[in-house]
């Protein structure tokens, strides 16, 4: 199935049409933050900056005006448009009211894994972004992880052009909306079940039109303390803080 590039950005921008404004922006070390009248959040970029143009100036900016800044290709500008369509969307969104919250045995950050364990034992998987504790997997699962920036337990993301086709199960950060790489991994992924996965996931049914079988994003349980822990340098730690993984699959 050949995915049309801007289908999942003409959606985003679609669905988060509003009159809300920004009441506040945090661009944390690994999140950014958008309060509205909602909570959205996106990872942040990997490369930090001292020149960002527009500090300052965006609380009380209209959602609307922001959203498309997330066609731009400055990273940062399509985090914050990311954030601020999350927090418009995820705060209303009937589907993650009756998403399946997951309870895992072990980490919190690694609960969508522990969920899928069952059905992908045997399955060659291949996931999308290095998550912190991924390894304790690898001697259950067939797993490969494709990285932008490949520590040696890894193989780099050019990989998926020769992986994905051939894989069983996906996992696709939902970063990958945000850095562009989206419409071709899930064309690539189309003979996979396909988990669009992490905070930054957008709760739509339509992306099930687009080949995605399964969304994986977080719910916030602690407005106050997901805030904290995010303006406090929080990585996986707003797992055990601010918010927890739901699972739905989705309806074609």
């Amino acid at each position: 199935m050949k995915v049309n590039p801007r289908k999942i950005y003409n959606l985003l921008l679609k669905s988060s049409q509003t009159n809300a404004s920004v009441r506040e922006i945090i661009i944390g070390l690994t999140w950014t933050y958008c309060q509205a009248d909602g909570i959205g959040l996106c990872m942040s970029p990997g490369q930090p900056t001292r020149t960002l143009p527009w500090s300052g100036t965006l609380v009380n900016t209209a959602i609307a005006n922001l959203a498309p800044w997330l066609q731009s290709w400055d990273s940062y500008q399509a985090t914050v448009a990311m954030a601020a369509i999350n927090a418009v969307i995820n705060s209303s969104s009937p589907l993650l009211m009756s998403s399946q919250p997951l309870s895992p045995k072990g980490s919190a950050n690694l609960a969508v894994f522990e969920h899928f364990l069952p059905l992908i034992r045997g399955k060659r998987v291949v996931v999308i972004g290095r998550y912190p504790g991924l390894s304790q997997y690898e001697q259950e699962i067939d797993l490969t992880v494709l990285e932008r920036q490949p520590s040696n337990q890894d193989l780099p993301d050019t990989a998926c052009e020769y992986l994905l086709p051939e894989a069983d199960w996906v996992f696709l950060t939902a970063t990958s909306i945000v850095n562009k790489t989206f419409p071709r991994l899930v064309e690539l992924s189309q003979n996979a079940k396909l988990v669009l996965m992490g905070p930054t996931v957008p709760w739509l049914p339509d992306l099930a039109d687009m080949g995605i079988d399964y969304l994986a994003g977080v719910c916030v349980t602690s407005p106050e303390a997901l805030r904290q822990t995010i303006a406090e340098g929080g990585g996986v730690r707003i797992f055990d803080t601010g918010v927890q993984y739901h699972v739905l699959e989705l309806s074609p």
